[in-house]
């Protein structure tokens, strides 16, 4: 596997929809490792605009532009989720 310029580096992105998570995308396709944080039940908007969609009714839109992430759900409305993303 190639290392990229931003190897080693957490990104932790807690933004939705097109500027954020195309930031954060690109900062991914630089080799960060990207963290999602989403709504627990919800998501990011974008997961449902569509069509087109993907097999698994998720938006290819979502998809393009959320490369390279890994996604967690934390409800920052609780104390309990404040800590994970914290952490």
């Amino acid at each position: 596997m190639s290392r990229g310029a931003l190897d080693g580096i957490v990104v932790v992105d807690f933004s939705r929809v097109l500027a954020g998570p195309y930031a954060t995308m690109m900062l991914g396709d630089y080799g960060a490792e990207v963290i999602k944080v989403e709504r627990p039940g919800a998501g990011d908007d974008t997961r449902a605009w569509g069509p087109p969609y993907d097999s698994e009714g998720v938006a290819t839109y979502f998809n393009a532009i959320n490369r390279n992430k890994r996604s967690v759900s934390v409800d920052l409305a609780t104390p309990a989720g404040v800590e994970i993303a914290r952490e």
